[in-house]
């Protein structure tokens, strides 16, 4: 596996824990969005992304600093997945749309993205994170659906790490 690092936005933990869940199941480091640099970004062939979702569907706070630092950094080559935390039930018309902007803002970088996961199973009205009919990554809602998070943690990078 090439150098992997998962970069994450947390405001109240939850995305955290989960970034340091898939990071512990890579033997690679988390990192705090609000730590990111050109450097880090430069030293890392496979950038997994994650963020939860608030408000009307945007990222997570920290993350808007580190999308700049993304987007002024050569990604041309590089793989990336992206991964995010939503409410399906409270927020069902937003539901991870935050992943959606993560996306959006990098998609034209020249990178590689991998873990589009299909949307059977989920239960939402709309999200921005959906492309062709997919999630453009792994969708996860820690809370109305914790009893499922383990397992799609685990299909999701049994599904990606053959590309990292």
């Amino acid at each position: 596996m090439n150098s992997t690092i998962v970069i994450y936005g947390s405001s109240t933990g939850t995305c955290e824990a989960i970034a340091e869940k898939i990071a512990s199941k890579l033997g690679c480091e988390a990192l705090n969005v609000q730590d990111l640099s050109a450097e880090t970004v430069a030293a890392n062939q496979n950038l997994i992304l994650g963020t939860s979702t608030w408000g009307a569907g945007e990222l997570q706070d920290d993350w808007y600093d580190g999308l700049k630092t993304l987007q002024g950094a050569d990604l041309s080559g590089k793989t990336i997945a992206i991964f995010g935390c939503g409410d399906c039930s409270t927020y069902s018309d937003t539901f991870v749309g935050g992943m959606g902007e993560l996306y959006n803002g990098i998609k034209d970088s020249g990178a590689n993205f991998i873990g589009s996961v299909e949307t059977d199973g989920y239960t939402f009205d709309d999200s921005e994170a959906v492309i062709d009919g997919k999630f453009i990554g792994l969708p996860l809602d820690d809370i109305n659906e914790d009893d499922q998070t383990d397992t799609r943690i685990d299909a999701w990078l049994a599904a990606i790490t053959p590309s990292l």
